[in-house]
């Protein structure tokens, strides 16, 4: 529902705050004494805050990015669940992406570990390693397997035959051979079996344990195993 003057808008809060050492210091040790509060910083202490004149808030619609263009300027998504967080990701690796992390002019600074680069490997008909509209992270090997439209964190191993399609795959994850994973989030250290196939037939994954969001993204957690 949008604004009464503004249709088209509404007020978000991102939950980013901004404190010196003793203002937030302060405003704890004051609602810890408080015996009405619930001692939640956006039910208790930021509403005190604001009543004290010592909160600002930050019109993130007047933000100047340099380097913006006008189709990715102005980017927020709300990734408060499962299919918001699949699609955020998603808008990273279209041709030109809404979620744009190609602006030379305004890097995102992040830790990137001793990894070597991606490798691509195999280059036979029945074997090529490729990825394609997709994003691959350092240490990763497609090894004579195929990657569509998805997103691979660090040190990804997918096998020869296997399929990747429309999916997020995170730190260390591996694909067997012959495997087929699509639009799933796979969190850290999760094995898919040679010929396991996941996103395929929503009603056996959910069988086998596996979580399917409402738009249909199967999710797999920390560490465990897809079986054939």
């Amino acid at each position: 529902m949008g604004l009464p003057d503004a249709p088209d808008q509404v007020f978000a809060s991102m939950g980013n705050y901004v404190f010196t050492t003793k203002a937030l210091v302060d405003a704890v040790c004051a609602d810890a004494e408080a015996r009405e509060s619930s001692h939640d910083m956006g039910g208790n202490i930021v509403p005190m805050l604001v009543s004290n004149g010592r909160a600002h808030v930050y019109d993130f619609s007047r933000n100047e990015v340099p380097g913006a263009t006008d189709r990715d300027r102005g980017y927020w998504r709300d990734v408060g669940t499962l299919d918001a967080f699949y699609d955020a990701h998603m808008d990273l690796i279209s041709v030109h992406p809404v979620f744009n992390l190609y602006n030379a002019q305004w890097p995102i600074l992040t830790r990137t570990g001793p990894l070597p680069p991606a490798k691509f490997v195999f280059d036979d008909d029945d074997r090529r390693g490729q990825a394609l509209d997709s994003m691959v992270c350092a240490g990763s090997v497609i090894s004579g397997g195929t990657v569509r439209k998805s997103v691979l964190s660090t040190s990804v191993q997918v096998h020869s035959h296997a399929l990747v399609e429309e999916s997020i795959v995170m730190e260390a994850c591996d694909i067997g051979r012959n495997a087929v994973v699509r639009r799933a989030i796979l969190d850290k250290n999760v094995h898919v079996e040679p010929g396991a196939e996941l996103g395929v037939d929503a009603k056996a994954d959910r069988a086998r344990g596996f979580h399917v969001s409402d738009g249909g993204v199967v999710v797999v957690g920390k560490g465990q195993r897809v079986p054939a």
